[in-house]
């Protein structure tokens, strides 16, 4: 018998709940004379905790029997569990090892992540969530973090895992995320980012630049005009165009990095991985862009953990890569050479399901990367919905036909909805197959916030509860999906079970 059933007569207290009982074995901990361990009952996860000692007495929560407490999941109480066990705070990995986001949008995947990377090889950034993504869902970071360091905790995970604020643009939102301890910033810089200059011609381009800062032009032509930089096996070269273009698109942008990287990153109380998005940009990240950005930045001292550059194709939602394999193997070469000439990692971005590239990104960033998942681990969650409860899938499907074209507004995807076969014609037993079929994957993938929010005339939820609900009582189900499915990525990546 496990220590945790030694602890927890699951019998009586289940008899004492008037509900069944579920016991996490793996979450079972001591500290001091306190046991703890986490416990199900219905669809409501609680610490249950025993004891009379520091831990006991620091939990909020009800006691049950002498001196048993069941505290509930709380915000409060997870900031206990993380004074009392380090491997359920959030960290920094640094730039040396393979990590993948695991985007969680409802709180109840990272049970299943955690599963998936065992033994793998990677590790896992269980909290990563934009401003957007927290707006869509009516979420906070603090539910975020919490949901994670509880799924730690489930788990007895003790590797250590990262949190991600994702594509952050406002200074606000950084300096909020870091007081909260996030342990990853990743800096969307594309308000400042000029896309227009692409459109101008050579003597429009001629114009602005010299516009620019007498000083500043000197001092980059003198390092950068007509020079060759020999980059791990790849010459990259600057002709006064590239010169030109560059610092008319990305000057501002990298004066950005650094006013964000000293007065926010250098000034954090906890250890940052620093991470620079230029992938929302009109058209491919040229080597000679990214070599000129990530060179401004260490030749003004600033270390970053990882960079995202468009890559060519397009890596829309959800679905496999879109674009000329080939070229893009030529490409992430030379991008991956310019990321270990300067010691940081590529980054993926909209990385899910992208499994015709994967073992080029594998290959050629010699299995330190960071790919970024999100809307792949919803799907999931759907695909188990529909397995299991066809009813809800099948008004959740209705519904986010009826109301897509408000999420187009934020997606960008090429799906033909007309091309998703009607509802009326599938049967209970093969609505899973609609998660198998790009048009429907990307109708479900970008109206998440959509079905998520949904009210009835009564304000009640229309399938948020619901859809809680089962995900909840076929936690296994879920979590299996995930494993399946996440393994997928990572097998392809060169991340296989060791």
């Amino acid at each position: 018998m496990s220590n945790a059933m030694e602890m927890v007569n699951v019998k009586q207290l289940s008899e004492q709940l008037g509900e069944e009982v579920k016991v996490y074995e793996k979450s079972f901990e001591t500290a001091g004379s306190d046991q703890i361990v986490m416990i199900r009952t219905g669809t409501e996860k609680k610490l249950l905790v025993k004891g009379g000692g520091e831990l006991y007495q620091a939990l909020q929560g009800e006691t049950v029997n002498g001196d048993v407490k069941l505290a509930p999941l709380s915000h409060e109480n997870r900031l206990v569990l993380n004074r009392f066990f380090d491997y359920t705070v959030p960290k920094a990995f640094g730039p040396n090892v393979a990590t993948i986001g695991l985007g969680d949008r409802l709180g109840l995947a990272s049970p299943g992540h955690i599963q998936t990377i065992r033994s793998r090889g990677v590790y896992p950034i269980l909290s990563q969530q934009s401003i957007r993504e927290l707006n869509l869902t009516g979420r906070r970071y603090e539910d975020v973090l919490d949901a994670a360091s509880y799924a730690v905790f489930q788990e007895g995970y003790k590797d250590g895992f990262g949190a991600d604020g994702d594509h952050l643009k406002v200074e606000s939102d950084i300096q909020m995320a870091l007081d909260l301890g996030l342990t990853m910033i990743t800096l969307d810089c594309s308000d400042f980012i000029d896309n227009s200059i692409e459109s101008l011609s050579d003597a429009e381009v001629e114009a602005k630049y010299a516009a620019e800062d007498e000083g500043i032009r000197a001092e980059l032509e003198k390092l950068y005009l007509d020079q060759t930089f020999q980059v791990e096996g790849q010459s990259i070269h600057f002709s006064r165009s590239d010169l030109m273009r560059n610092l008319l698109i990305y000057g501002k942008a990298v004066g950005f990095m650094k006013h964000v990287y000293s007065t926010y990153i250098q000034k954090a109380k906890h250890e940052i991985d620093f991470e620079i998005s230029i992938d929302e940009t009109m058209t491919p990240t040229l080597p000679s862009s990214h070599f000129f950005v990530a060179n401004e930045l260490y030749r003004s001292g600033i270390t970053i953990y990882s960079m995202a550059p468009r890559f060519c194709g397009e890596f829309q939602k959800g679905i496999d890569y879109i674009g000329d394999v080939q070229q893009f193997e030529q490409e992430m070469i030379v991008h991956a050479a310019i990321a270990d000439h300067f010691g940081y990692k590529l980054s993926i971005h909209s990385g899910s399901d992208k499994f015709s590239v994967f073992e080029i990104i594998g290959k050629h960033t010699k299995g330190r990367f960071h790919v970024k998942t999100a809307g792949t681990n919803w799907l999931e969650a759907v695909r188990t919905v529909a397995k299991v409860n066809p009813d809800l899938y099948r008004r959740m499907h209705a519904y986010a036909l009826s109301r897509v074209d408000e999420a187009l507004q934020y997606y960008h995807i090429t799906a033909d909805f007309n091309q998703i076969k009607p509802l009326d014609q599938v049967s209970d037993a093969d609505l899973p197959q609609y998660m198998n079929e790009d048009n429907a994957r990307q109708l479900i993938h970008i109206t998440y916030g959509i079905l998520l929010t949904a009210k009835d005339e009564n304000g009640e939820s229309l399938f948020k509860d619901e859809f809680y609900r089962t995900l909840i009582e076929q936690e296994e189900a879920y979590e299996q999906s995930l494993i399946q499915h996440i393994g997928k990525h990572l097998d392809l990546l060169g991340k296989p079970v060791k």
